[in-house]
């Protein structure tokens, strides 16, 4: 992925997750992954997602990729809590 907008993600990521008072723990758990690969992920430690990487993480915040990966702010929701 390329740099602006790998950092624009993890950003993205970093910021929705504070927003709706998770921890990357939490959070790992919501989106269904392990909580080490969701926390390198946000680390930057995994610079080359799969999309099927990026489905599971706006899923789970009830958005699309495309909203995960533009630059304006998406309106989500948690899938799972209320």
């Amino acid at each position: 992925m390329e740099g602006s907008t790998l950092d624009r993600l993890l950003e993205r990521l970093r910021a929705l997750r504070e927003h709706h008072g998770l921890t990357q723990e939490e959070f790992a758990e919501i989106s269904g992954m392990s909580y080490k690969h969701y926390q390198a992920v946000e680390a930057g430690r995994k610079p080359d997602l799969r999309l099927s990487t990026l489905e599971r993480l706006a899923g789970a915040y009830g958005i699309e990729v495309a909203e995960l990966l533009g630059n304006r702010s998406p309106k989500t929701k948690i899938i799972g809590r209320c």
